[in-house]
């Protein structure tokens, strides 16, 4: 999922760099959206292996 962020990052990038504002702000944002639900499935995922560390009692 990261690689599609990165992805859309370099697409945005260019686009930019070549004059396509419409194209450039899609992909950024994209990238922005992609990026943000990659934070939180990793945040989920470091709480759930936390969680199935802990020894029972």
């Amino acid at each position: 999922m990261l690689g599609w962020a990165l992805t859309f990052l370099i697409i945005a990038l260019i686009a930019g760099v070549l004059g396509f504002g419409g194209v450039a702000a899609i992909s950024a944002n994209i990238a922005q959206i992609i990026f943000v639900v990659f934070i939180v499935l990793f945040a989920v995922a470091l709480v759930a292996s936390a969680l199935r560390k802990r020894s029972p009692r």
